[in-house]
Protein backbone atom coordinates (compact mmCIF):
# COMPACT_ATOMS: atom_id res chain seq x y z
CA UNK A 1 0.00 0.00 0.00
CA UNK A 2 2.73 2.39 0.53
CA UNK A 3 4.17 1.97 -2.36
CA UNK A 4 1.26 2.29 -3.87
CA UNK A 5 0.80 5.98 -2.38
CA UNK A 6 4.56 6.45 -3.48
CA UNK A 7 3.54 5.83 -6.80
CA UNK A 8 0.13 8.15 -6.96
CA UNK A 9 2.34 11.39 -5.35
CA UNK A 10 4.75 11.10 -7.69
CA UNK A 11 2.44 11.13 -10.88
CA UNK A 12 0.67 14.09 -9.02
CA UNK A 13 3.93 15.83 -9.37
CA UNK A 14 4.43 14.88 -12.47
CA UNK A 15 0.86 16.53 -13.59
CA UNK A 16 2.12 19.89 -12.50
CA UNK A 17 5.02 19.29 -15.11
CA UNK A 18 4.06 20.49 -19.03
CA UNK A 19 2.48 17.38 -20.68
CA UNK A 20 4.95 17.04 -23.80
CA UNK A 21 7.87 16.52 -20.56
CA UNK A 22 6.19 14.09 -18.23
CA UNK A 23 3.76 12.18 -20.48
CA UNK A 24 6.62 9.04 -21.49
CA UNK A 25 7.29 8.68 -17.29
CA UNK A 26 3.85 9.11 -16.37
CA UNK A 27 2.55 6.47 -18.73
CA UNK A 28 5.55 4.01 -17.18
CA UNK A 29 4.45 4.93 -13.65
CA UNK A 30 1.18 3.85 -14.32
CA UNK A 31 2.16 0.50 -15.56
CA UNK A 32 3.35 -0.87 -12.06
CA UNK A 33 -0.53 -0.14 -10.89
CA UNK A 34 -2.23 -0.88 -14.01
CA UNK A 35 -1.42 -4.98 -14.46
CA UNK A 36 -2.83 -4.45 -18.17
CA UNK A 37 -0.56 -1.92 -19.52
CA UNK A 38 1.49 -3.15 -22.90
CA UNK A 39 4.57 -1.66 -21.11
CA UNK A 40 5.23 -3.70 -18.10
CA UNK A 41 2.11 -6.32 -18.24
CA UNK A 42 2.87 -9.25 -16.22
CA UNK A 43 0.57 -11.28 -18.76
CA UNK A 44 2.04 -13.16 -21.38
CA UNK A 45 1.87 -11.46 -24.73
CA UNK A 46 -0.27 -13.32 -27.68
CA UNK A 47 2.18 -14.69 -30.09
CA UNK A 48 1.70 -13.55 -33.35
CA UNK A 49 0.88 -16.27 -36.04
CA UNK A 50 3.91 -16.78 -38.50
CA UNK A 51 3.03 -15.88 -41.98
CA UNK A 52 2.58 -19.47 -43.86
CA UNK A 53 5.14 -19.50 -46.67
CA UNK A 54 3.97 -20.11 -50.46
CA UNK A 55 5.98 -22.83 -52.75
CA UNK A 56 5.89 -23.01 -56.40
CA UNK A 57 5.52 -26.83 -57.84
CA UNK A 58 6.13 -26.79 -61.37
CA UNK A 59 6.18 -29.26 -64.18
CA UNK A 60 7.35 -29.28 -67.35
CA UNK A 61 6.32 -30.50 -70.75
CA UNK A 62 9.09 -30.60 -73.45
CA UNK A 63 8.61 -31.07 -77.09
CA UNK A 64 11.80 -32.36 -78.91
CA UNK A 65 12.23 -33.07 -82.48
CA UNK A 66 13.57 -36.21 -83.53
CA UNK A 67 16.85 -35.65 -85.71
CA UNK A 68 15.73 -37.99 -88.57
CA UNK A 69 16.27 -37.49 -92.21
CA UNK A 70 12.19 -37.94 -92.79
CA UNK A 71 9.29 -37.18 -91.11
CA UNK A 72 7.19 -39.99 -89.04
CA UNK A 73 5.08 -41.45 -91.33
CA UNK A 74 6.00 -40.04 -94.49
CA UNK A 75 9.08 -39.95 -96.57
CA UNK A 76 9.33 -36.14 -96.66
CA UNK A 77 12.61 -34.24 -95.49
CA UNK A 78 12.86 -32.30 -92.32
CA UNK A 79 15.71 -29.55 -93.18
CA UNK A 80 15.17 -26.06 -91.11
CA UNK A 81 14.65 -22.92 -93.25
CA UNK A 82 13.24 -24.56 -96.68
CA UNK A 83 11.05 -22.83 -99.10
CA UNK A 84 7.31 -22.90 -97.72
CA UNK A 85 5.32 -26.16 -98.31
CA UNK A 86 8.20 -27.53 -100.32
CA UNK A 87 8.71 -30.86 -97.72
CA UNK A 88 5.24 -31.87 -97.41
CA UNK A 89 4.14 -35.42 -98.72
CA UNK A 90 0.12 -36.56 -99.46
CA UNK A 91 0.33 -37.77 -95.98
CA UNK A 92 1.57 -34.67 -94.54
CA UNK A 93 -1.32 -32.77 -95.91
CA UNK A 94 -3.97 -35.02 -95.09
CA UNK A 95 -5.56 -35.88 -98.68
CA UNK A 96 -7.83 -39.32 -98.39
CA UNK A 97 -6.69 -42.70 -98.54
CA UNK A 98 -3.03 -42.32 -97.79
CA UNK A 99 -1.87 -44.32 -95.01
CA UNK A 100 1.07 -43.84 -92.43
CA UNK A 101 4.48 -45.72 -92.47
CA UNK A 102 6.24 -45.79 -89.83
CA UNK A 103 9.85 -44.16 -89.29
CA UNK A 104 11.96 -46.96 -87.74
CA UNK A 105 14.99 -44.58 -86.33
CA UNK A 106 12.26 -42.44 -84.90
CA UNK A 107 10.97 -45.23 -82.64
CA UNK A 108 14.99 -46.09 -82.25
CA UNK A 109 15.97 -42.47 -81.54
CA UNK A 110 12.74 -42.46 -78.58
CA UNK A 111 14.15 -45.56 -76.95
CA UNK A 112 17.78 -43.89 -76.77
CA UNK A 113 16.64 -41.26 -75.21
CA UNK A 114 14.47 -43.30 -72.94
CA UNK A 115 17.76 -45.68 -71.80
CA UNK A 116 19.66 -42.77 -71.28
CA UNK A 117 16.63 -41.12 -68.96
CA UNK A 118 16.52 -44.53 -67.30
CA UNK A 119 13.37 -45.09 -68.08
CA UNK A 120 11.06 -48.52 -68.15
CA UNK A 121 10.70 -49.38 -71.67
CA UNK A 122 7.40 -50.65 -72.58
CA UNK A 123 7.40 -53.82 -75.11
CA UNK A 124 4.35 -52.95 -76.48
CA UNK A 125 2.83 -49.42 -77.49
CA UNK A 126 0.39 -47.92 -79.46
CA UNK A 127 -0.61 -44.93 -81.51
CA UNK A 128 -3.71 -42.89 -80.83
CA UNK A 129 -5.61 -40.09 -81.99
CA UNK A 130 -5.79 -37.24 -80.61
CA UNK A 131 -8.35 -35.09 -82.16
CA UNK A 132 -8.77 -31.04 -81.97
CA UNK A 133 -9.43 -28.59 -85.01
CA UNK A 134 -6.54 -26.06 -85.78
CA UNK A 135 -5.90 -24.24 -89.51
CA UNK A 136 -2.01 -25.76 -89.12
CA UNK A 137 -3.51 -30.00 -88.24
CA UNK A 138 -5.02 -30.92 -91.56
CA UNK A 139 -6.53 -33.66 -90.69
CA UNK A 140 -8.21 -32.71 -87.55
CA UNK A 141 -6.54 -35.20 -85.34
CA UNK A 142 -2.84 -35.68 -83.82
CA UNK A 143 -1.01 -39.07 -83.95
CA UNK A 144 0.25 -39.04 -80.24
CA UNK A 145 0.41 -42.09 -77.65
CA UNK A 146 -2.16 -41.60 -74.71
CA UNK A 147 -2.92 -45.17 -73.28
CA UNK A 148 0.26 -47.16 -73.99
CA UNK A 149 3.32 -44.56 -74.21
CA UNK A 150 7.13 -46.01 -74.93
CA UNK A 151 8.39 -45.49 -71.92
CA UNK A 152 7.54 -44.28 -68.28
CA UNK A 153 9.41 -43.88 -64.96
CA UNK A 154 12.66 -42.72 -65.40
CA UNK A 155 14.24 -40.01 -63.84
CA UNK A 156 17.33 -37.39 -64.66
CA UNK A 157 20.04 -35.87 -62.09
CA UNK A 158 21.30 -32.52 -62.83
CA UNK A 159 23.09 -29.74 -61.35
CA UNK A 160 22.45 -26.35 -59.99
CA UNK A 161 25.77 -24.27 -60.27
CA UNK A 162 26.65 -21.94 -57.44
CA UNK A 163 26.65 -18.15 -57.83
CA UNK A 164 29.04 -18.09 -55.18
CA UNK A 165 32.60 -19.60 -55.14
CA UNK A 166 32.38 -20.11 -51.34
CA UNK A 167 29.43 -22.65 -52.05
CA UNK A 168 29.15 -25.73 -53.77
CA UNK A 169 26.90 -26.20 -56.85
CA UNK A 170 23.84 -28.83 -56.01
CA UNK A 171 22.46 -32.05 -57.30
CA UNK A 172 19.10 -32.70 -57.59
CA UNK A 173 17.02 -34.94 -59.20
CA UNK A 174 13.49 -35.07 -61.40
CA UNK A 175 11.42 -37.84 -62.24
CA UNK A 176 10.36 -38.31 -65.82
CA UNK A 177 6.33 -39.40 -66.23
CA UNK A 178 6.65 -41.06 -69.33
CA UNK A 179 7.96 -40.65 -73.10
CA UNK A 180 6.06 -40.35 -76.00
CA UNK A 181 6.19 -40.36 -79.42
CA UNK A 182 4.06 -38.00 -81.52
CA UNK A 183 3.82 -36.13 -84.81
CA UNK A 184 4.49 -32.38 -84.87
CA UNK A 185 1.99 -29.60 -86.26
CA UNK A 186 2.46 -27.07 -89.36
CA UNK A 187 3.23 -23.28 -88.50
CA UNK A 188 0.88 -20.67 -88.93
CA UNK A 189 2.10 -17.14 -90.73
CA UNK A 190 0.38 -14.52 -89.83
CA UNK A 191 0.52 -11.01 -91.72
CA UNK A 192 -0.77 -8.60 -89.84
CA UNK A 193 -0.54 -5.83 -92.60
CA UNK A 194 -2.85 -7.55 -95.05
CA UNK A 195 -4.73 -8.96 -91.66
CA UNK A 196 -4.13 -12.63 -93.31
CA UNK A 197 -2.85 -15.82 -92.18
CA UNK A 198 -1.35 -18.29 -94.07
CA UNK A 199 -0.04 -22.14 -93.36
CA UNK A 200 3.33 -24.06 -93.89
CA UNK A 201 3.14 -27.58 -93.44
CA UNK A 202 7.22 -28.22 -93.75
CA UNK A 203 6.68 -28.82 -90.11
CA UNK A 204 3.64 -31.10 -90.05
CA UNK A 205 4.53 -34.66 -89.54
CA UNK A 206 7.78 -34.34 -88.25
CA UNK A 207 8.62 -37.04 -85.79
CA UNK A 208 8.62 -35.86 -81.83
CA UNK A 209 9.46 -37.37 -78.32
CA UNK A 210 6.88 -35.56 -75.45
CA UNK A 211 8.91 -35.79 -72.57
CA UNK A 212 7.05 -35.16 -69.35
CA UNK A 213 8.22 -34.52 -65.97
CA UNK A 214 6.71 -35.09 -62.53
CA UNK A 215 6.24 -31.91 -60.59
CA UNK A 216 9.32 -31.88 -58.95
CA UNK A 217 10.77 -28.24 -59.23
CA UNK A 218 10.12 -25.76 -57.04
CA UNK A 219 10.92 -22.53 -59.02
CA UNK A 220 12.50 -21.18 -62.39
CA UNK A 221 16.11 -21.88 -61.84
CA UNK A 222 15.53 -25.53 -61.13
CA UNK A 223 13.64 -26.17 -64.32
CA UNK A 224 16.19 -24.23 -66.24
CA UNK A 225 19.16 -26.72 -65.20
CA UNK A 226 17.22 -29.46 -65.69
CA UNK A 227 16.35 -28.03 -69.15
CA UNK A 228 19.88 -27.60 -70.02
CA UNK A 229 21.05 -30.69 -68.69
CA UNK A 230 18.02 -32.68 -70.97
CA UNK A 231 19.16 -30.67 -73.92
CA UNK A 232 22.69 -31.88 -73.53
CA UNK A 233 22.26 -35.55 -73.13
CA UNK A 234 19.63 -34.70 -76.35
CA UNK A 235 22.42 -33.18 -78.41
CA UNK A 236 24.87 -35.99 -77.17
CA UNK A 237 22.70 -38.68 -78.05
CA UNK A 238 22.14 -36.97 -81.57
CA UNK A 239 18.43 -37.92 -80.92
CA UNK A 240 17.37 -33.96 -81.77
CA UNK A 241 19.31 -31.17 -81.91
CA UNK A 242 17.96 -28.89 -78.94
CA UNK A 243 18.17 -25.78 -81.09
CA UNK A 244 15.58 -23.65 -79.25
CA UNK A 245 15.86 -20.78 -81.46
CA UNK A 246 14.81 -23.62 -84.55
CA UNK A 247 11.54 -24.73 -82.55
CA UNK A 248 13.05 -28.27 -82.08
CA UNK A 249 13.16 -28.11 -78.53
CA UNK A 250 9.73 -26.51 -77.38
CA UNK A 251 8.77 -26.40 -73.62
CA UNK A 252 5.44 -25.64 -71.61
CA UNK A 253 5.47 -25.20 -67.71
CA UNK A 254 2.98 -26.03 -66.27
CA UNK A 255 2.68 -23.60 -62.70
CA UNK A 256 0.74 -23.74 -59.13
CA UNK A 257 1.71 -22.70 -55.86
CA UNK A 258 0.58 -24.04 -52.08
CA UNK A 259 1.84 -23.69 -48.46
CA UNK A 260 4.17 -27.21 -48.26
CA UNK A 261 2.43 -29.91 -46.46
CA UNK A 262 -1.46 -29.10 -48.33
CA UNK A 263 -2.87 -29.97 -51.60
CA UNK A 264 -1.70 -28.19 -54.49
CA UNK A 265 -2.96 -25.23 -55.81
CA UNK A 266 -4.61 -24.48 -59.41
CA UNK A 267 -2.54 -24.30 -61.51
CA UNK A 268 -2.28 -22.41 -65.01
CA UNK A 269 0.10 -23.29 -68.17
CA UNK A 270 2.66 -21.25 -69.91
CA UNK A 271 3.01 -22.45 -73.65
CA UNK A 272 5.93 -22.74 -76.50
CA UNK A 273 8.68 -20.82 -74.33
CA UNK A 274 11.36 -20.10 -76.99
CA UNK A 275 14.86 -20.46 -74.40
CA UNK A 276 15.50 -21.51 -70.95
CA UNK A 277 16.46 -18.10 -70.08
CA UNK A 278 12.64 -17.15 -70.97
CA UNK A 279 11.54 -20.70 -69.20
CA UNK A 280 13.52 -19.62 -65.99
CA UNK A 281 11.97 -15.98 -66.19
CA UNK A 282 8.44 -17.22 -66.78
CA UNK A 283 8.12 -19.83 -64.07
CA UNK A 284 9.43 -17.04 -61.46
CA UNK A 285 7.07 -14.63 -62.67
CA UNK A 286 4.13 -16.82 -62.76
CA UNK A 287 5.02 -17.90 -59.07
CA UNK A 288 5.23 -14.46 -57.96
CA UNK A 289 1.65 -13.39 -59.65
CA UNK A 290 -0.02 -16.31 -58.19
CA UNK A 291 1.49 -15.56 -54.80
CA UNK A 292 0.00 -12.00 -54.63
CA UNK A 293 -3.31 -13.24 -56.38
CA UNK A 294 -3.92 -15.75 -53.28
CA UNK A 295 -2.49 -13.08 -50.49
CA UNK A 296 -4.98 -10.72 -51.73
CA UNK A 297 -7.87 -13.24 -51.52
CA UNK A 298 -8.49 -14.02 -55.08
CA UNK A 299 -8.67 -16.79 -57.01
CA UNK A 300 -6.29 -18.92 -59.53
CA UNK A 301 -7.75 -19.36 -62.79
CA UNK A 302 -6.99 -23.05 -64.57
CA UNK A 303 -6.08 -20.76 -68.14
CA UNK A 304 -3.03 -21.11 -70.84
CA UNK A 305 -0.98 -17.87 -70.62
CA UNK A 306 2.36 -17.14 -72.92
CA UNK A 307 5.62 -15.67 -71.80
CA UNK A 308 6.07 -11.94 -73.01
CA UNK A 309 10.40 -11.79 -73.45
CA UNK A 310 9.63 -7.09 -73.81
CA UNK A 311 7.69 -7.34 -70.53
CA UNK A 312 9.24 -10.07 -68.59
CA UNK A 313 5.33 -11.24 -67.83
CA UNK A 314 3.02 -13.90 -68.41
CA UNK A 315 -0.19 -13.18 -70.61
CA UNK A 316 -3.50 -14.84 -70.66
CA UNK A 317 -4.35 -16.56 -73.83
CA UNK A 318 -7.33 -18.48 -72.97
CA UNK A 319 -9.24 -19.87 -70.27
CA UNK A 320 -9.81 -23.45 -69.50
CA UNK A 321 -13.42 -23.43 -68.06
CA UNK A 322 -13.75 -27.35 -68.55
CA UNK A 323 -12.05 -30.73 -69.35
CA UNK A 324 -11.07 -30.58 -73.05
CA UNK A 325 -12.56 -33.87 -74.32
CA UNK A 326 -9.83 -34.98 -77.00
CA UNK A 327 -12.54 -37.96 -78.05
CA UNK A 328 -8.60 -40.38 -77.82
CA UNK A 329 -9.40 -43.32 -80.08
CA UNK A 330 -6.70 -46.10 -81.25
CA UNK A 331 -5.27 -45.31 -84.21
CA UNK A 332 -6.71 -47.49 -86.62
CA UNK A 333 -4.06 -47.49 -89.62
CA UNK A 334 -0.57 -47.98 -87.46
CA UNK A 335 0.29 -51.62 -85.67
CA UNK A 336 1.67 -51.80 -82.25
CA UNK A 337 5.48 -51.15 -81.40
CA UNK A 338 7.33 -54.08 -80.36
CA UNK A 339 10.39 -53.33 -78.43
CA UNK A 340 12.47 -56.52 -78.06
CA UNK A 341 15.78 -57.54 -75.92
CA UNK A 342 18.42 -60.09 -76.59
CA UNK A 343 16.05 -62.73 -74.78
CA UNK A 344 13.15 -62.13 -76.92
CA UNK A 345 14.21 -61.34 -80.37
CA UNK A 346 13.00 -62.89 -83.22
CA UNK A 347 15.26 -64.61 -85.87
CA UNK A 348 12.82 -64.19 -88.48
CA UNK A 349 12.26 -60.02 -88.92
CA UNK A 350 15.58 -58.64 -89.03
CA UNK A 351 13.49 -55.23 -88.90
CA UNK A 352 13.10 -55.02 -85.37
CA UNK A 353 13.88 -52.65 -82.60
CA UNK A 354 16.12 -54.01 -80.02
CA UNK A 355 16.51 -52.08 -76.70
CA UNK A 356 19.92 -54.33 -75.69
CA UNK A 357 21.52 -53.37 -79.41
CA UNK A 358 20.43 -49.25 -78.52
CA UNK A 359 21.93 -49.94 -74.77
CA UNK A 360 25.34 -50.49 -76.65
CA UNK A 361 25.13 -47.50 -79.07
CA UNK A 362 24.51 -44.63 -76.32
CA UNK A 363 27.71 -42.32 -75.99
CA UNK A 364 29.21 -41.37 -72.67
CA UNK A 365 26.89 -39.26 -71.12
CA UNK A 366 27.48 -35.72 -69.68
CA UNK A 367 27.32 -36.67 -65.85
CA UNK A 368 30.06 -39.74 -66.72
CA UNK A 369 31.96 -37.15 -68.84
CA UNK A 370 32.01 -34.57 -65.73
CA UNK A 371 33.51 -37.31 -63.54
CA UNK A 372 36.38 -38.15 -66.10
CA UNK A 373 37.06 -34.65 -66.61
CA UNK A 374 37.45 -34.07 -63.20
CA UNK A 375 39.13 -37.26 -62.38
CA UNK A 376 41.75 -37.13 -64.95
CA UNK A 377 42.56 -33.10 -65.62
CA UNK A 378 41.37 -31.74 -62.75
CA UNK A 379 39.28 -29.61 -64.00
CA UNK A 380 36.64 -27.35 -61.78
CA UNK A 381 32.92 -28.51 -62.08
CA UNK A 382 31.72 -24.87 -63.22
CA UNK A 383 34.50 -25.13 -65.73
CA UNK A 384 33.58 -28.49 -67.42
CA UNK A 385 29.95 -27.00 -67.43
CA UNK A 386 30.76 -24.23 -69.37
CA UNK A 387 32.54 -26.76 -71.72
CA UNK A 388 29.67 -28.80 -71.61
CA UNK A 389 26.99 -26.36 -72.39
CA UNK A 390 28.71 -24.28 -74.86
CA UNK A 391 28.01 -26.21 -78.35
CA UNK A 392 30.53 -28.14 -79.57
CA UNK A 393 33.03 -26.77 -77.49
CA UNK A 394 33.83 -29.77 -75.28
CA UNK A 395 34.90 -31.50 -78.84
CA UNK A 396 37.26 -28.91 -79.71
CA UNK A 397 38.67 -29.05 -76.02
CA UNK A 398 38.93 -33.21 -76.06
CA UNK A 399 40.66 -32.57 -79.73
CA UNK A 400 42.66 -29.64 -78.92
CA UNK A 401 44.16 -32.40 -75.39
CA UNK A 402 44.51 -35.29 -78.02
CA UNK A 403 46.90 -33.13 -80.02
CA UNK A 404 48.78 -31.68 -77.21
CA UNK A 405 49.00 -35.03 -75.08
CA UNK A 406 52.48 -35.78 -75.18
CA UNK A 407 54.07 -32.51 -74.20
CA UNK A 408 53.86 -32.23 -70.12
CA UNK A 409 54.39 -28.54 -70.60
CA UNK A 410 50.73 -27.76 -71.80
CA UNK A 411 48.11 -27.70 -69.13
CA UNK A 412 44.29 -28.62 -69.20
CA UNK A 413 43.01 -26.17 -67.07
CA UNK A 414 45.07 -23.18 -69.66
CA UNK A 415 42.97 -24.98 -72.37
CA UNK A 416 39.64 -24.57 -70.70
CA UNK A 417 40.61 -20.94 -70.15
CA UNK A 418 41.84 -19.99 -73.23
CA UNK A 419 38.66 -21.72 -75.37
CA UNK A 420 36.05 -20.15 -72.79
CA UNK A 421 37.39 -16.75 -72.81
CA UNK A 422 39.67 -16.10 -76.35
CA UNK A 423 38.43 -18.57 -78.36
CA UNK A 424 34.68 -18.14 -77.77
CA UNK A 425 34.56 -14.25 -76.88
CA UNK A 426 36.44 -13.67 -80.77
CA UNK A 427 33.45 -16.64 -82.17
CA UNK A 428 30.64 -13.96 -80.81
CA UNK A 429 32.15 -10.70 -82.03
CA UNK A 430 32.18 -12.06 -85.48
CA UNK A 431 29.30 -13.83 -84.89
CA UNK A 432 30.33 -17.04 -85.80
CA UNK A 433 29.76 -20.47 -84.17
CA UNK A 434 32.63 -23.08 -83.46
CA UNK A 435 30.82 -25.28 -86.19
CA UNK A 436 31.55 -22.88 -88.73
CA UNK A 437 34.47 -20.62 -87.46
CA UNK A 438 37.01 -22.11 -89.55
CA UNK A 439 39.91 -22.20 -87.67
CA UNK A 440 41.55 -25.92 -87.39
CA UNK A 441 42.07 -27.06 -83.94
CA UNK A 442 45.46 -27.75 -84.86
CA UNK A 443 46.19 -24.28 -84.51
CA UNK A 444 44.57 -23.95 -81.49
CA UNK A 445 46.72 -26.26 -79.93
CA UNK A 446 49.51 -24.82 -81.42
CA UNK A 447 48.48 -20.96 -79.88
CA UNK A 448 48.05 -23.21 -76.39
CA UNK A 449 51.62 -24.78 -76.32
CA UNK A 450 53.29 -21.51 -77.68
CA UNK A 451 51.58 -19.72 -74.28
CA UNK A 452 52.23 -22.72 -71.64
CA UNK A 453 55.73 -22.90 -73.34
CA UNK A 454 56.11 -18.95 -72.29
CA UNK A 455 57.05 -18.21 -75.71
CA UNK A 456 54.04 -16.16 -75.92
CA UNK A 457 51.82 -13.83 -73.55
CA UNK A 458 48.49 -14.65 -72.75
CA UNK A 459 47.11 -11.31 -73.74
CA UNK A 460 48.93 -11.91 -77.18
CA UNK A 461 47.10 -15.61 -77.87
CA UNK A 462 44.26 -13.24 -78.33
CA UNK A 463 46.07 -11.74 -81.10
CA UNK A 464 47.11 -14.45 -82.76
CA UNK A 465 43.76 -16.01 -82.80
CA UNK A 466 42.42 -12.44 -84.15
CA UNK A 467 44.69 -12.66 -86.87
CA UNK A 468 44.07 -16.16 -87.74
CA UNK A 469 40.49 -15.53 -88.60
CA UNK A 470 41.80 -12.56 -91.02
CA UNK A 471 44.45 -15.02 -92.12
CA UNK A 472 43.55 -18.07 -92.40
CA UNK A 473 46.34 -19.55 -94.81
CA UNK A 474 48.61 -18.76 -92.38
CA UNK A 475 50.33 -20.95 -89.38
CA UNK A 476 50.72 -19.57 -86.20
CA UNK A 477 54.29 -19.60 -86.22
CA UNK A 478 54.24 -17.47 -88.92
CA UNK A 479 51.86 -15.16 -87.71
CA UNK A 480 54.09 -14.88 -84.75
CA UNK A 481 56.87 -14.47 -85.89
CA UNK A 482 55.87 -11.70 -88.95
CA UNK A 483 54.60 -9.73 -86.19
CA UNK A 484 57.57 -10.06 -84.07
CA UNK A 485 54.98 -11.37 -81.22
CA UNK A 486 57.37 -13.48 -79.15
CA UNK A 487 57.64 -13.26 -75.55
CA UNK A 488 60.00 -11.02 -73.98
CA UNK A 489 61.97 -12.92 -71.38
CA UNK A 490 65.49 -11.43 -71.62
CA UNK A 491 66.00 -10.50 -67.75
CA UNK A 492 68.38 -7.07 -68.58
CA UNK A 493 66.02 -5.53 -71.03
CA UNK A 494 62.83 -6.06 -68.62
CA UNK A 495 65.12 -4.77 -65.90
CA UNK A 496 65.64 -1.25 -68.62
CA UNK A 497 62.14 -1.08 -69.15
CA UNK A 498 60.97 -1.56 -65.28
CA UNK A 499 63.62 1.31 -64.39
CA UNK A 500 62.16 3.59 -67.36
CA UNK A 501 58.72 3.21 -65.67
CA UNK A 502 59.90 4.30 -62.42
CA UNK A 503 60.70 7.31 -63.54
CA UNK A 504 57.66 7.37 -65.53
CA UNK A 505 55.31 6.87 -62.64
CA UNK A 506 57.32 8.08 -59.18
CA UNK A 507 54.04 8.53 -57.40
CA UNK A 508 53.05 5.03 -58.21
CA UNK A 509 56.45 4.04 -56.36
CA UNK A 510 55.78 5.93 -53.63
CA UNK A 511 52.40 4.73 -53.01
CA UNK A 512 53.36 1.22 -53.52
CA UNK A 513 56.55 1.83 -50.03
CA UNK A 514 53.20 2.65 -48.39
CA UNK A 515 51.65 -0.07 -48.39
CA UNK A 516 49.61 0.20 -51.43
CA UNK A 517 50.54 -2.84 -53.26
CA UNK A 518 47.96 -2.34 -55.81
CA UNK A 519 50.27 0.86 -57.24
CA UNK A 520 52.34 -1.48 -59.03
CA UNK A 521 50.24 -2.27 -61.34
CA UNK A 522 50.64 0.98 -63.53
CA UNK A 523 53.92 0.04 -63.50
CA UNK A 524 53.55 -3.52 -65.09
CA UNK A 525 51.30 -2.13 -67.22
CA UNK A 526 53.78 0.76 -69.06
CA UNK A 527 56.24 -2.45 -69.41
CA UNK A 528 53.50 -4.01 -71.33
CA UNK A 529 52.53 -0.87 -73.59
CA UNK A 530 56.26 -0.25 -74.61
CA UNK A 531 56.70 -4.02 -75.62
CA UNK A 532 53.16 -4.70 -77.37
CA UNK A 533 52.22 -7.02 -75.01
CA UNK A 534 55.29 -8.63 -75.48
CA UNK A 535 56.91 -8.47 -72.10
CA UNK A 536 56.36 -11.69 -69.77
CA UNK A 537 53.92 -10.19 -67.40
CA UNK A 538 54.95 -12.71 -64.74
CA UNK A 539 58.75 -11.74 -65.21
CA UNK A 540 57.89 -7.88 -65.15
CA UNK A 541 56.06 -8.36 -62.00
CA UNK A 542 59.14 -10.37 -60.21
CA UNK A 543 61.55 -7.39 -60.99
CA UNK A 544 59.30 -5.18 -60.15
CA UNK A 545 58.69 -6.21 -56.71
CA UNK A 546 62.50 -7.01 -56.13
CA UNK A 547 63.87 -3.43 -57.41
CA UNK A 548 60.90 -1.98 -55.08
CA UNK A 549 62.12 -4.05 -52.17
Amino acid sequence: MAHNSIILHRIFLLQRLPKHICYGLKTRLLSYRNPQCRFFSTKPQAQCQPKKKWCGVVGLEIHAQILSKSKMFSGSATSYGAPTNTQVALFDAALPGTLPVLNQRCVEAAVMTALALKCQINKISTFDRKHYFYSDLPAGFQITQYHKPLAVDGKLEYIISSASKKQQAINKMARITQIQLEVDSGKSLHDHKDHQSLIDLNRAGVGLMEIVTEPDFVNGDEAAAFLRELQLILVTLGTCDGKMSEGSFRVDANISVHHPGEPYGVRTEVKNINSIRHVSKAINFEIKRQTEELEAGKEIQNETRSFDIDTGETVLMRDKEGFQDYRFMPEPNLPPIYVYDDQSLPETDSKVVNMDAIQCQIPELPNQKRLRLQQDYELSLDKINMLLFEHGMIVVFEDILAIVSHDPLVKPQNIANFLMNDFLSVLKSKNLSIDNSGIPTSALADICTLTDKDEISKGTAKNVLIELFNRPSQSVRNIVESNKWYQINDIDRLKDLCEEAFSQYPEAVMKFKKGRKRAINPLIVHVLNATDGCANPQKVKDILLKMLS
